[in-house]
């Protein structure tokens, strides 16, 4: 079997040739971060599998292509104030501290409705280094609402649907900041790139189709919601 190393440089070099992976600072955080940190012990031989993977309480772990995609999507840098909305597994957070951790004003500040997997993102997050963990803050909550306490920010990404982009996330971005969401149905949605200018106006424009779990929340799907 190849070792998770192997695999992993192999995935980045895939993601490469197909046009996803495009700069520096993406290529070295999916290298640095290990997949297989993320995913449940029983799947980790599927860690470096281009396809989501669920990771209990009825969520999943991104594909490594749209982690990458998105990632490149949110022009995030060093020194960045990002929030995520739904932490899952907290590999995305964690790709996202890699890059912002390179200035030391940058954090991710990621918030999950559901404990149990914000308690288990956490413990995987430690598992990649003290510096990781560091720019790290892992948040209980109702992501549709933000987190106005750590508010503004420079970037917001949310791995979860939502029928329309919630109001408070636009309202925490700062002007000239970006957000990446998918909107649409619960079976269908499009990876939406929200731009605040720094006049405050919203530019929105469609990336590609894609498939998430719900945004449960005051402004998003209520949980019974039929989708």
């Amino acid at each position: 079997m190849l070792s998770f190393e192997k695999q992993r440089r192999e995935l980045v070099e895939m993601l490469k040739e197909e046009g996803i992976i495009k700069s520096q600072l993406v290529e070295e955080a999916m290298l640095s971060i290990p997949r297989e940190h993320f995913v449940p012990p029983h799947l980790r031989e599927h860690a470096y599998s281009d396809t989501p993977l669920p990771i209990g309480c009825g969520q999943t772990i991104s594909a490594p292509h749209m982690v990458a995609l998105m990632t490149e999507e949110l022009r995030v840098e060093p020194g960045h104030r990002v929030l995520e909305v739904g932490t899952g597994s907290g590999y995305q957070a964690a790709i996202l501290a890699y890059i912002v951790s390179k200035k030391p004003q940058g954090h991710v500040f990621t918030i999950e409705r559901i404990p149990e997997l914000a308690y288990r993102a956490l413990r995987n997050i430690a598992k990649c280094g003290q510096n990781i963990r560091r720019f790290t803050t892992v948040v209980v909550g109702d992501g549709s609402r933000g987190l106005e306490e750590f508010a503004p920010y420079d970037r917001i990404i949310v791995t979860a649907a939502a029928p329309s982009v919630p109001r408070p996330l636009i309202e925490q971005l700062k002007p000239g900041g970006i957000m990446v969401i998918p909107v649409g149905s619960r079976w269908s949605q499009i990876l939406q790139i929200v731009e605040k200018g720094y006049d405050g106006r919203i530019r929105t424009r469609n990336s590609i189709p894609c498939i998430f779990v719900p945004l449960i929340g005051e402004y998003g799907w209520r949980q019974y919601d039929e989708f």
